[in-house]
């Protein structure tokens, strides 16, 4: 299977729709750029095109929303074949799903749903990982997810389940840092603890965004700027795990290129002084 971080380096914006055509146009100064599996699946040949044109002179990844892998559903064998191809065509650096059940019965919930934290959840989960690729000729990453609530029938803590299922599954970990100081929050535990617990080798991309609160909850709303509790929690990651490849994530309330570019800029500073202290 291919090696997962392949030429990434630095920290990426995801791509999207607003700020394609000046994506295009400017070829401005991100070392790559991540893009959501789903927009892509059946676009029509002019999004592909423009795709192939920004895939010429920038590194992608696939990030995707909809494997299912905790649903008793059984796998899309459709979307399978419809992503494969995407993967073939575009020769991505990294496939990325979630933790997570999005829907079951033929439903999707559009939302990324949370599992329990048990041992036979970790062997369903890593059966369903193995499928996805071999069927992919690689290993891809699973990220956790945000939550607001522990799911009935949970035996260990999430750090837990997440390394056990990477070995178990021999794939990689999206680490979302923001996706664990929410939880880390909403449940009352301790984001260092979670991040302690997760294996190095395993974390072959990070990903990072902004949090509101809300009801006197945290919730991940890719709306804002990274936050500085986030910052500090990443910069601690770095100093332990070296200069992982990053991504800004912002969906919400959606700047302008300037911005995310300016923010992507800061991020990269962090991630030099980290791993420039730990040297």
């Amino acid at each position: 299977m291919t090696a997962a971080r392949g030429k990434l380096r630095g920290v990426g914006i995801g791509l999207r729709s607003p700020h394609v055509a000046e994506v295009v146009a400017t070829r401005p100064p991100a070392p790559w750029f991540e893009v959501v599996t789903e927009n892509y699946l059946d676009p029509g040949p002019h999004a592909l095109g423009v795709l192939e044109r920004i895939r010429s002179r920038y590194p992608i990844v696939l990030h995707g929303v909809s494997l299912n892998l905790g649903s008793v559903d059984p796998p899309d064998e459709d979307y399978l074949d419809t992503l494969a191809a995407l993967v073939a065509r575009f020769e991505p650096e990294i496939v990325s799903d979630h933790v997570c059940w999005t829907g079951v019965g033929g439903l999707n919930s559009h939302d990324l749903l949370p599992l329990p934290y048990a041992e036979d959840v970790v062997q369903h989960c890593a059966e369903r990982i193995l499928r996805v690729q071999d069927r992919l000729g690689r290993r891809i990453l699973v990220e956790n997810v945000s939550s607001y609530l522990v799911a009935p029938g949970s035996e260990m803590s999430e750090w837990e389940f997440l390394a056990r299922l990477a070995e178990r599954a021999d794939c990689g970990i999206l680490l979302d840092v923001n996706n664990v100081y929410v939880s880390a929050v909403n449940h009352g535990f301790d984001p260092v603890t979670y991040l302690d617990g997760v294996p190095p080798a395993r974390v072959q991309q990070i990903h990072l965004a902004g949090h509101e609160a809300w009801d006197g909850m945290l919730v991940d709303t890719h709306g804002t700027a990274v936050a500085d509790e986030v910052m500090r929690l990443y910069a601690g990651i770095l100093a332990r795990l070296g200069p992982v490849p990053t991504l800004l994530e912002w969906d919400r309330d959606l700047p302008d290129l300037a911005t995310l570019l300016h923010e992507r800029a800061r991020i990269e500073a962090a991630m030099e002084g980290a791993t420039r202290v730990s040297a």
